[in-house]
């Protein structure tokens, strides 16, 4: 058929329809369709009459045919979009919105074909208004459905809308600002198209300030999205200013002021008396805030300007819900509900107020699941519905699967919900979807802000740390923790990180940090327990794990306290500590015991018991006592404790490790410990019990260790304990044991110990050289291995190397070894042993440079702690104790020795141990014991006789220290013994006082070959005692021909030395001599000491010169004090001060005596310058003190008799004379003593009431002890003042005048000026008292022109102005010489000097009248303080 045809039948169709005829169309269509099938226009129009006649069916085929002719043309889809809406089925409502967005794509394409046409037109003339009109059409087309549209025919609006402000003209006119409205509208439907969104607004308020439309809509998108930063307030502010009314504007400041927490603020925003939206929203702020009387107050403002008001009830049952109301609130709620029916926000509100309410409502939650499905149903996009649905899900209905689903939607509509999104996770981890977790927890950290989305870094972290990536999880870690600083939780995670990353420090101060915030966590503080025992802080670790365990029994903190315990007492063992190892070990035992109560089923637990008992072997055996409990041990009662020995032990561990390995029986490494546990057995039975048989404990421990090699062969450490079984004593398998140590070194080449035990079986073997080479394998793979040093020690030992001794010390340097130890101890004995290597260059280092002394004894020491039957080790200790002047550690020592040997058949080991024992306890001063372990000696060796000889004369057992050293003199060999045996027998016969038998023997001793020093000084010192002046200086030419003397021969040689001279007279020689040796030996403080002690004697002008030795410094003060200086003087040096040094470096009785002398000098001083004493009650102590040790003073004498001067005040006498009596009762001959008794004496005789007159036979008494001590200026002067207070002045100018002569004699210039001016003085006084005679006056002038001669002296011209007072009075000479002073006082003379003349002149001007002279003289009194010539002026002048 034709195509004319086909058009007369469509044209038909149209008319029919156009009449509705629409059943002749629907003939004509099909007419026109047998003709062409596929004819578009023909299946339009059925579809356009079927619709008409209601088939909807037929009329949705026949569209649906014309859309797949032509998918492209406009009237098929125009035709069932029509149908689609005027139909109420289901399935053509669902398709209405695919068909609506095809139709706008065809619009799209045709209008922009449209454009694109004009634009080709406009090119060639057309104006841009056509085109302008057709750009404003397309946005009017598309704008309504924006949101609806995909991507692409968005992006075509937002071109038009550009194209179109862009083009037009009139700008800014109405018609621009309602078109960039509308783009505006347009973009704010568009969340992705944000950023334009604000360009526009920014560039649309440019144009039209005044405008509050882009302002609304930025407002309604910071709202939208919650943001709330800066720009958003800025904006809300902007926009309040231009529209103070405006809703959102308050609405945004106050979201912004709820975030702040400010809800002050919040309300003051929100505050809108018309609005009920805001009101409510101000409502729900005081909610927030707390403030539900202020929420109820708006909520019935609300009510009544709104009466019924779904906002008001609302509000009002959200008030009751903060009041936990339930019953109210359910109320308010439906009734809002009866008032909007559609409103989700109530159905949710009353779905969580069922969730939330009584027990009753708890049981069952359907109520709860109805409101909150219809919730949904009616405000899908309400996301707090859909997590109260998972709530339900989860823990009502146990459905995860749909809990997930609602908990992800609720998260999806709510990003800031962090219950929400933490569930979704939370589900999707336990489900297994772990990248849907962490897809989600991706999107929240990408876009979070720095302290904000806790829940999600947490759990992110928490997922890498369990998938081991340590570093990222603590990165996410930390971010949740800026999020909240103070969650010990998240603290708690973090230490987990770093712990599983190896960071021990960081984690450790997390760890301290969650435990600080969460005292009660037992997590934190275990780990941190954990880390410091990781890091070797074991004492610290075990406070912490003790901590624990007083709270509850938590058995991983009880397993780490055994095993601190444990470890302690391992390190107490390697220094030798036994007593608190053993206390380790006990409290490790206890500790673990409790852990095993509670867990029995842990292998690891009854390890550690076992290893806890093992490692008491060891300690030596009498210390090994442990307290167990009963229950552990087996004994009765099981509640009790039960001290166990060192076998018991060992028995116990033994029964731990089989429990353990009941537990775990394929466990090798608790095999070979049982093995090396009856290894250790043996080995005490070997050495304790003999007599029981070990040789099964051996047999035990090899079939032990070879079940470990069978379980793992490839561990070298249970072939390396195999070798050592192998080589025990009672089995001795040497090639087992080889083949044992060759395989250890085999499964593992870095392995030290294998190859020193394989050294050790070659040198047993004595193969020295294959055992050379295996232990410098051993040391060059480990250096600070000590045994492969000591195994190289022995081999040198071995072949007699000279290395030796460096060997063996080297062991030591490294650490304590037991064989170390002795080989070293043993080298350095016998070093010290040999007495001809002494000035050797291999002696000088080996002993004195490596201070082996020293390092030998404490390394001894320790090997006597814990091996305490080897009597070998207490003699070489006691050697070197007695060699460092330790005397009762070597006593002890050598003590232990001798019990030791006493059952033992080396008989001359023991004599050797008991003349080391006899020679200690004589060092000790025990003489009494010394001659009864000497006695017990063979009594043939030298040394054996001297010290009993010795130990006999210090007990006064003179006869048979005589009898044993004439033995000795027969037994000795050399002509340096004899001598010196002579030289001590020769001091016994002095002791028994036989003279002549003692010169004798030492001029036997001078005259043998070998003459020794010592007898030469015996008999020098006889000589010196005995006034003998020529044997004592032949004896001393001789001494000086031996050369320089050395060490303590040099004090005394000097002190013979000075003796001599002053027993010539030659006092000067005496200083010289002492300051020459001291030239000679400047560093022996001794000489120093001497040479204080004779500078006040024989040199007293140079006695003020401080000495700083440890005994000088108290011959010094006492020095000081002769001189007068005291703290009034010189504050920083004077004699307090210097013997407050002396007896703080050396607290004697001499040096209390001193301080004393001092106190007292100090108290002297203060009484003297007027205030009051300050020492007095420190005086009376020391004087007790010094009193109460008298017998040990007399080691001082001469110091004590010098202190003793300055205590001759009226409280002290007494004891000062029975102090004095008993200092001579013990040595009688000390004039110096005798002389202070006789002074204490004669006081106490002046001061006593019966008399003061002193009888002639006691001042002759006096006179014969000041002579005794020839060489004391003082004493002449104190003679001179008795003879005086007794009148007689001739005897008192005699005794001036032989002080006058001694000081000069001594060189004593002060000692002369004080005997001049002493002697001027007592001349003085008679002429004052009117009896001028001329010798007196003669002796006066003569006496003060020496002193002048000698230098400047006020005191001087003082007496020469009262001479001449005293003749006479009114003279001008007397007025020049007391001005004299007056006036020149203030050149440095004594107040009191200057006081005085001005006194007398002031009688010599009242004489004379004076009275210009006598005001002058009283304002220089005046001027100087001296009240008292003031008042002597008023007494003389009383009108004045």
């Amino acid at each position: 058929m034709s195509s004319k045809e086909v058009k007369a039948g469509l044209k038909s169709a149209r008319e029919a329809i156009k009449n509705k005829e629409f059943k002749e169309a629907l003939k004509h269509c099909k007419a026109v369709l047998k003709l062409e099938k596929n004819n578009y226009n023909a299946w339009v129009f059925i579809g356009v009459a079927a619709t008409e006649l209601q088939q909807p069916d037929q009329a949705q085929t026949a569209y649906r045919k014309a859309t797949e002719l032509e998918p492209e043309q406009l009237l098929a889809w125009q035709g069932l979009a029509n149908l689609y809406e005027k139909s109420d089925q289901a399935d053509f409502k669902a398709e209405l919105p695919k068909i609506y967005q095809k139709l706008i794509t065809l619009y799209e394409i045709v209008w922009r074909r449209l454009i694109q046409v004009r634009e080709r037109e406009a090119e060639e003339g057309l104006e841009d208004s056509e085109l302008l009109e057709l750009w404003k059409e397309m946005t009017r087309l598309l704008q309504d459905t924006v949101e609806d549209q995909d991507n692409e025919t968005q992006q075509h609006l937002i071109l038009a809308f550009e194209r179109a402000l862009q083009m037009m003209v009139d700008v800014p006119s109405e018609v621009h600002k309602s078109l960039s409205q509308d783009y505006i509208k347009c973009l704010s439907k568009l969340p992705h198209e944000v950023a334009k969104l604000k360009e526009v607004c920014d560039a649309t308020l440019s144009r039209y300030p005044t405008h509050p439309y882009p302002l609304e809509a930025l407002s309604e998108n910071y709202i939208r999205t919650d943001d709330c930063n800066e720009e958003a307030v800025c904006c809300f502010s902007r926009l309040s200013e231009l529209d103070p009314n405006n809703s959102q504007a308050h609405f945004g400041l106050g979201i912004k002021a709820c975030q702040d927490k400010k809800y002050e603020d919040a309300i003051k925003s929100i505050n809108a008396k018309n609005d009920p939206v805001l009101l409510a929203l101000k409502g729900r702020a005081h909610l927030q805030k707390g403030q539900t009387e202020e929420a109820f107050q708006v909520s019935a403002e609300l009510l009544s300007s709104h009466p019924g008001s779904v906002e008001g009830l609302t509000l009002k049952g959200l008030a009751h819900v903060a009041k936990e109301q339930h019953k109210q609130a359910e109320e308010s709620f439906l009734e809002a509900l009866s008032r909007s029916p559609d409103n989700g926000e109530l159905f949710f509100l009353l779905g969580r107020l069922y969730w939330s309410m009584g027990d009753e409502m708890r049981r069952d939650r359907n109520k709860a699941h109805t409101h909150l499905l219809k919730a949904a149903k009616l405000d899908p996009y309400l996301g707090s519905v859909f997590r109260f649905l998972g709530h339900y899900y989860k823990e009502v209905a146990k459905d995860q699967g749909r809990a997930r689903g609602c908990y992800k939607r609720a998260f999806e509509l709510d990003s800031s919900d962090a219950e929400a999104g933490a569930a979704t996770v939370d589900l999707s981890m336990e489900q297994g979807d772990m990248d849907s977790a962490l897809t989600v927890l991706q999107s929240v950290t990408e876009r979070a802000t720095p302290g904000s989305a806790k829940w999600a870094w947490m759990r992110r972290g928490l997922y890498h740390l369990k998938t081991g990536q340590h570093q990222q999880a603590i990165a996410d870690l930390q971010a949740a923790l800026r999020a909240d600083p103070l969650d010990w939780v998240c603290w708690e995670c973090l230490g987990e990180a770093y712990l599983n990353r190896r960071s021990f420090i960081a984690a450790l101060k997390a760890f301290d940090k969650a435990h600080a915030l969460q005292p009660t966590s037992i997590y934190s503080l275990y780990q941190t327990a954990a880390i410091k025992q990781i890091l070797g802080r074991f004492k610290e670790a075990a406070a912490e794990y003790r901590q624990i365990s007083e709270q509850e029994d938590y058995v991983p903190a009880l397993k780490g306290l055994g095993e601190c315990l444990l470890a302690l007492a391992r390190n107490a063992l390697d220094d030798y500590l036994d007593g608190r190892a053993v206390d380790l070990i006990q409290n490790a035992i206890h500790y673990l015991f409790r852990a095993v109560k509670q867990r029995p089923d842990l292998s690891c637990l009854w390890k550690l018991l076992g290893d806890a008992c093992t490692t008491s072997r060891t300690v030596s055996p009498n210390r090994a006592k442990v307290l167990v409990p009963g229950a552990l041990c087996g004994m009765d009662p099981p509640d009790q404790s039960h001290t166990l020995d060192q076998r018991q032990l060992l028995t116990l561990g033994e029964r731990c490790f089989g429990r353990a390995l009941k537990l775990m029986p394929e466990a090798p490494r608790l095999w070979c410990d049982l093995g090396l546990n009856y290894y250790h057995q043996s080995r005490l039975l070997n050495c304790l019990y003999p007599e029981d048989d070990a040789q099964s404990l051996l047999e035990k421990a090899m079939q032990c260790v070879k079940k470990a090699i069978k379980l793992d062969s490839a561990n070298h450490t249970y072939w390396n304990t195999l070798g050592v079984v192998a080589m025990a004593k009672g089995i001795e398998n040497f090639a087992l044991a080889q083949h044992c140590f060759i395989k250890s070194v085999k499964a593992e080449s870095n392995n030290v110990v294998a190859w020193t035990n394989l050294g050790a079986l070659y040198l047993k073997k004595g193969n020295i050289e294959l055992s050379h080479e295996a232990l410098k394998i051993a040391q060059s793979l480990e250096p600070l291995y000590v045994n492969c040093w000591i195994g190289q020690a022995i081999i040198a030992e071995t072949v007699g190397s000279f290395d030796t001794m460096d060997l063996f010390r080297h062991t030591t340097e490294l650490s304590t070894h037991t064989e170390g130890v002795k080989g070293y101890a043993y080298w350095v004995c016998s070093t010290l042993l040999d007495k001809s290597n002494r000035d050797s260059e291999l002696y000088l280092y080996n002993i004195v440079q490596m201070n082996a002394i020293s390092a030998a004894q404490v390394a001894l020491s320790k090997y006597t702690e814990r091996i305490q039957t080897d009597p070998d080790a207490f003699i070489m200790l006691g050697y070197l104790n007695t060699h460092l002047q330790l005397k009762k550690q070597a006593t002890e020592a050598y003590r232990r020795a001798v019990e030791l040997l006493q059952a033992s058949p080396h008989t001359d080991q023991l004599s050797f141990a008991l003349r080391g024992y006899g020679r200690a306890l004589s060092d000790d001063g025990q003489w009494e014991e010394a001659v009864r372990v000497y006695s017990s000696t063979p009594l043939e060796e030298l040394h054996d006789l001297i010290g009993l000889a010795l130990a006999c004369f210090r007990i006064g057992r003179l006869p048979e220290s005589v009898q044993s050293y004439e033995k000795a003199l027969v037994v000795a060999s050399s002509e340096k013994e004899k001598a010196c045996i002579l030289t001590a027998l020769a001091l016994i016969q002095h002791r028994l006082g036989s003279m002549d038998h003692a010169k004798t023997l030492l001029f036997k001793c001078s005259m043998l070959k070998e003459p020794v020093p010592e007898s030469l000084q015996c008999l020098c010192a006889l000589g010196l005692v005995h006034g003998d002046v020529t044997l004592a200086s032949a004896t001393l030419t001789e001494l000086l021909k031996l050369g320089e003397p050395i060490g303590g021969a040099v004090e005394e040689r000097c002190l013979l030395t000075c003796t001599l001279l002053a027993l010539q007279g030659n006092f000067s020689g005496v200083h010289r001599e002492a300051a020459r040796a001291i030239h000679r030996n400047p560093g022996n403080p001794s000489l120093w000491a001497l040479l204080s002690r004779l500078v006040p004697q024989y040199c007293p002008n140079k006695a003020n010169v401080s000495i700083l030795t440890s005994r000088a410094l108290l011959y010094s003060g006492v020095n000081q004090l002769a001189s007068g200086r005291h703290s009034g003087e010189d504050r920083r040096r004077n004699a307090l001060k210097t013997i407050q040094r002396a007896v703080l470096l050396c607290p004697d009785p001499a040096g209390w005596a001193g301080l004393m002398a001092a106190c007292h000098t100090e108290n002297t001083a203060c009484l003297l310058t007027g205030s009051a004493p300050r020492r007095e009650d420190l005086e009376r102590a020391h004087m007790t003190l010094v009193s109460e040790k008298a017998e040990k003073l007399m080691l001082s004498c001469w110091l004590g008799s010098k202190t003793q001067i300055c205590i001759l005040c009226p409280f002290n006498r007494l004891y000062t004379s029975l102090f004095l009596s008993q200092v001579l009762s013990v040595s009688p001959e000390h004039p110096v003593v005798f002389l202070m008794l006789r002074q204490v004496q004669c006081e106490r005789l002046l001061l006593s009431e019966a008399s003061n007159c002193v009888p002639p036979a006691v001042l002759d008494q006096l006179s014969a002890a000041v002579m005794a001590n020839h060489t004391s200026v003082s004493a002449w002067h104190w003679l001179a003042e008795v003879y005086r207070s007794q009148g007689l002045l001739a005897q008192a100018s005699v005794a001036y005048r032989k002080s006058l002569q001694l000081a000069s004699q001594l060189g004593d210039h002060f000692g002369k000026m004080s005997s001049l001016l002493r002697l001027a003085l007592l001349a003085l006084m008679p002429c004052l008292a009117g009896v001028c005679v001329s010798e007196w006056k003669d002796l006066v002038l003569e006496a003060s022109a020496e002193v002048l001669k000698m230098g400047s002296s006020p005191v001087a011209l003082l007496y020469q102005a009262l001479l001449q007072f005293s003749i006479k009075m009114g003279a001008r000479e007397t007025r020049r010489l007391l001005e004299k002073i007056v006036y020149a006082s203030a050149s440095g003379s004594s107040e009191t000097i200057a006081s005085v003349a001005r006194w007398y002149l002031l009688r010599h001007l009242h004489t004379k009248d004076d009275l210009e002279l006598i005001d002058t003289l009283l304002v220089k009194a005046t001027a100087e303080g001296d009240s008292r010539l003031v008042d002597f002026h008023r007494r003389l002048y009383p009108s004045s």
